[in-house]
């Protein structure tokens, strides 16, 4: 049978509370409620000063055909000099917090701690100062996929010498600015990096180094995660008083056939519990079944050993419990079923699944990415149900439109996904602090340039002047914000 049983209970148990209470759904007392972007996607001013090389300027320059419409970040947005006209638009949507992200090789120009840019340090105190003024919190990422190009050319994610070089420039960060920075997140969206940047190479760095590159780099990133959480553990909470977490990614997965109860937990474990099972699980480490799957595909292979790296006892034990929050971004879901009746020897994937969507779930301009609604309503339950009452913020979630201001659709997946986490929090107990919507401006959308735009509002790149205006999601976000109450947008979800 299609569609799954448990896909059937989750939207009876959205569905039914949807309908119970229409006009009463107010967000819990001290909820957060933010938007986001980061460095790369809406800076600009790439080499203005002593800003180095990152390796997203470096895969746009040299072969523009990497980009969807041949753009590049070098101008994006133009928030380097736009930032004071941003916090007014925040102002205007009257949100809690703002999250943002810190370029790498702007505040460290050779990427090395030894010398540190007075223009970078003094661009992001300009920034936090114009926060301040307007009392919007800041959320700092560290680091969003821009980190020096030098450090690739010496293997990157894919080198253990970037666990020390992220330490490193972490710890100038909390120096400058955890005196005035409350909360931290490491690193964006581990998966992502690796999975797109060092295996299907569609990213920076544009490598395809196969699954052991893939799982040496989440290696790597998880390491470096727990050094920077480490230093600020030790060196900065006591007089900061901050929290500091990572920000991981995942969508949610339903078992095409009813019969199966198997496949949508190890996407889900392949795709979440990987870089969440060793931080934010009692016995740390990667999650026994992944462990297991890949060596039993790496032998069948032939390799000697299995692909997926090894944590020492030291190792494990470094890294659990090194994270105060977890941030969590997620827009889609799918379909999973098992590889059958291939006469394929080898999976391409070691979780041996394939991946579609329901033909039945409404599509949007981003090819991946479909409306499903319960599929966040069920991550957070999961979540809870893995790991206990840890906090969760929202820290990413939203869909593009083409250009256009009347954003109808932006309005409705934004009003049923935050429906899906109020069910979260009121009906299942999940601890979720707060909603960032993604994202604060239109911006380079890595490698489809500019053509989709997340944006709640609208920037005209075809303009010097970057002209930003609002989209007819802002006024209905605003009074959604405003009075706490989420109610429904006039043209409907």
């Amino acid at each position: 049978m299609y569609n799954c049983y448990c896909l059937f209970i989750s939207l009876f148990y959205y569905i039914s509370l949807v309908h119970a209470d229409e006009d009463n759904w107010i967000f819990p007392d001290g909820f957060l409620i933010g938007a986001a972007t980061s460095a790369y996607q809406i800076e600009g001013a790439w080499n203005t000063s002593d800003k180095g090389e990152s390796v997203w300027d470096r895969f746009t320059h040299a072969d523009s055909g990497r980009i969807e419409d041949g753009s590049n970040g070098d101008v994006a947005a133009d928030s380097f000099h736009r930032y004071k006209e941003d916090v007014q638009l925040l102002k205007q949507l009257g949100v809690d917090f703002y999250r943002f992200s810190l370029s790498w090789t702007r505040i460290l120009p050779t990427g090395y701690a030894n010398v540190i840019s007075k223009v970078g340090i003094k661009y992001y105190h300009d920034l936090l100062d114009e926060l301040e003024k307007n009392d919007i919190k800041p959320f700092v990422t560290i680091y969003h996929w821009d980190h020096p190009q030098l450090f690739q050319d010496m293997g990157g994610w894919a080198s253990e010498a970037m666990v020390d070089l992220f330490g490193d420039y972490a710890r100038v960060v909390f120096k400058e600015y955890g005196h005035r920075v409350k909360f931290f997140f490491t690193i964006n969206e581990p998966d992502v990096i690796c999975e797109t940047g060092y295996y299907l190479g569609i990213k920076a760095p544009g490598l395809q180094l196969g699954r052991y590159g893939q799982y040496v780099c989440a290696h790597n990133l998880l390491k470096a995660h727990a050094r920077a959480y480490h230093i600020y553990n030790e060196e900065f909470r006591a007089q900061q008083k901050g929290k500091i977490g990572i920000v991981i990614h995942s969508h949610y997965y339903y078992s095409k056939y009813g019969n199966d109860t198997v496949s949508e937990d190890v996407a889900w474990q392949f795709a979440f519990g990987k870089y969440a099972h060793p931080i934010f699980s009692k016995e740390g480490d990667y999650p026994d079944s992944i462990k297991r799957r890949i060596a039993e595909n790496s032998k069948f292979e032939g390799l000697l050993r299995s692909r997926l790296p090894t944590f020492s006892r030291e190792w494990v034990d470094y890294i659990k419990g090194t994270s105060d929050v977890l941030g969590f971004n997620h827009y889609n879901s799918y379909n999973v079923e098992p590889i059958l009746g291939s006469n394929k020897t080898i999976y391409e994937n070691d979780d041996g699944l394939v991946y579609t969507h329901d033909p039945k779930w409404p599509k949007t301009p981003t090819s991946w990415l479909r409306i499903v609604p319960s599929g966040l309503l069920d991550n957070l339950r999961k979540i809870k149900d893995n790991y206990g009452d840890i906090e969760v913020y929202i820290t990413e979630n939203g869909i593009a439109d083409t250009g256009e201001l009347t954003d109808t659709q932006r309005m409705g997946y934004l009003y049923s996904y935050m429906k899906a986490m109020l069910t979260a929090i009121k009906t299942f107990g999940c601890n979720v602090k707060a909603y960032t919507v993604w994202s604060l401006l239109d911006n380079f959308e890595w490698q489809n340039g500019y053509k989709e735009r997340y944006g709640l509002f609208h920037v005209d790149f075809t303009d010097e002047n970057r002209t930003r205006s609002p989209k007819k999601s802002v006024p209905w976000l605003t009074n959604v914000i405003k009075t706490r109450n989420l109610q429904p947008p006039m043209d409907g979800p």
